[in-house]
């Protein structure tokens, strides 16, 4: 939609340099050279902005059936374009991504479950104390009615069950070093992924500060190069390089907004959020 407005304005400022080319013309100023040079911008700025209603149907579309809604109405698109600098620092990034990636957490629970492993295989060394009781009544038509009750303590030894135990813990312990292993493994690679996201989002951030200089530059260009052809003293090959300078500048801008934005995307789920 941006694209579409850069394309609507310079439609508009091509018209303008086509009536003033006219104008040049029918008072023997300017050859007919200018009126169809500048005919043929009007058609190549025309042309552009043709694709660029084409290109907003095909980006609703794509929406659409990423949202799984193919078959839902039209609707308005909020501009959230407006450039605002990140505050996050990288330190900050890392943390929040150690504390809410849910494979990290998921990594930490198995880990965790892997310690309790080998504990409970270390409790197979130990003796084990059970218990029971019972209590037992009989009913009976007449008296006396007969009831009693029964417990007992067993406390049982391990004595030798061809070293079982032992290959269990080794077993628990392997576990856990696996699982320590995954979240080193994984703890590194997030962090990889948080500084390529945030190295990312910062060089974008200077993109984004070079290339509003470089519309403010295009502008001035332009409106330096037009008031000399409308002055009688320019050519109108210099206008149309100095629109297509600005027209470029203009949508290299929104591109640098718009990749700005989707590095901000990337970053937050990098961090889990």
């Amino acid at each position: 939609e941006k694209n579409r407005e850069v394309a609507i304005e310079t439609v508009k400022l091509t018209q303008d340099q086509l009536d003033q080319a006219k104008g040049f013309f029918d008072a023997g100023v300017k050859s007919k050279y200018d009126v169809t040079s500048a005919e043929v911008n009007l058609s190549n700025a025309r042309l552009a902005q043709i694709r660029a209603e084409n290109s907003i149907q095909i980006a609703r579309v794509t929406l659409k059936n990423a949202m799984g809604s193919p078959d839902q109405s039209d609707f308005s698109i909020v501009d959230t374009l407006a450039f605002q600098k990140n505050p996050v620092t990288f330190e900050d990034a890392i943390q929040r991504a150690y504390t809410n990636r849910p494979d990290l957490q998921s990594t930490l629970a198995r880990k965790e479950a892997s310690k309790e492993a080998v504990s409970l295989a270390r409790s197979g060394h130990y003796p084990t104390l059970t218990g029971n009781a019972s209590i037992s009544r009989i009913d009976s038509d007449y008296p006396p009615e007969k009831s009693g009750w029964s417990a007992g303590l067993t406390l049982n030894f391990p004595l030798f069950s061809g070293f079982l135990t032992n290959y269990q813990v080794k077993e628990a312990k392997e576990n856990l070093n696996v699982q320590n292993a995954n979240e080193e493994t994984l703890r590194q690679s997030i962090l990889l992924d948080v500084q390529q996201a945030y190295l990312n989002l910062r060089a974008l951030e200077d993109g984004v500060v070079v290339a509003e200089l470089t519309v403010r530059q295009a502008q001035e260009n332009y409106e330096i190069v037009n008031g000399r052809y409308n002055a009688g003293v320019g050519s109108p090959l210099d206008v149309t390089n100095a629109l297509v300078v600005l027209s470029n500048a203009k949508t290299n801008h929104i591109a640098a907004l718009a990749n700005y934005k989707i590095a901000e995307a990337a970053l937050l789920k990098a961090m889990g959020e």
